[in-house]
């Protein structure tokens, strides 16, 4: 398990949202909690001193000075950060010559609500596999049957589709992909607890690396991600961070993540 930094940026600016409430319109109802002083570079060479890799850097609109704002951070620790927000076959190859590890795709694989396998075969043959992470970011809702599922969200998490996580999904697109990154929509900024059952689920069915995002507020938080995720699902925290005014210090998890790592050789010189 590890933390995985995170740099949003919306109009230019690094930003932590609700993310439930971004929108594109012009009369824009998006809550934001936190808007930086600093310059996207600022954090992503931190994340870089700091030995932070795997990060991401997610456009959430802004257009021409968003994506410079992102390029910057991609200039900052060069193969430590990837990048998404409306990557395409067209241009994804750009941003990994610009120095992202992967790029971060959701909204292109989808037509009418559905995943466009093909689509999807003409990224694997731009980008790779192996630098290619999916966005199922998702939203909770009653299933048919009783109980929860989750379902993934494209255009910025705006448009509900026709797809549920669920062990299939995630075994069929672990084919087509290096890694998942997964939003729980519902609580994304929020600050009041991560969504459990989205996270126990990743942890017992995805077939590639994955990082939840969404409602964490504490190292309990943290924990409980790992016992949830078997261990198995990575996390990123925004809002929280008190580098983007919240109160839960940065540099805890950066020295959980040195713990982390020295426990991971410790084990494996023992084994």
């Amino acid at each position: 398990m590890r933390f995985r930094p995170c740099i949003d940026i919306r109009d230019g600016a690094v930003v932590q949202i609700v993310g439930g409430t971004l929108s594109d319109a012009a009369s824009s109802s998006t809550v934001t909690n936190f808007t930086a002083s600093q310059p996207s570079a600022h954090f992503a060479a931190r994340y870089r001193a700091d030995a932070l890799p795997g990060g991401h850097v997610i456009l959430l609109g802004g257009g021409v000075s968003s994506e410079a704002a992102g390029l910057s951070a991609l200039r900052a620790f060069p193969g430590g950060l990837q990048l998404g927000g409306g990557v395409t076959p067209a241009t994804a190859a750009r941003f990994l010559d610009a120095g992202a590890s992967h790029v971060v795709v959701t909204s292109y694989v989808f037509r009418e609500g559905r995943i466009d396998w093909g689509r999807l075969a003409e990224l694997e043959a731009a980008c790779g596999r192996e630098r290619l992470v999916l966005d199922l970011s998702a939203r909770k809702r009653v299933a048919t049957g009783g109980g929860h599922e989750f379902v993934v969200m494209t255009d910025r998490w705006q448009t509900w589709t026709e797809e549920v996580i669920t062990p299939v999904l995630l075994a069929a697109l672990g084919g087509h992909c290096a890694e998942l990154l997964v939003h729980a929509v519902d609580v994304e900024g929020l600050r009041g607890g991560i969504e459990g059952e989205l996270v126990a689920l990743l942890g017992a069915h995805a077939t590639v690396p994955v990082t939840y995002a969404g409602g964490v507020r504490s190292m309990e938080d943290v924990e409980l991600v790992r016992a949830l995720g078997r261990g198995r699902v990575d996390v990123s925290i925004g809002s929280a961070l008190d580098i983007f005014g919240g109160s839960l210090p940065y540099e805890k998890l950066v020295a959980w993540q040195r713990a982390e790592e020295a426990a991971q050789q410790k084990d494996a010189g023992s084994s």
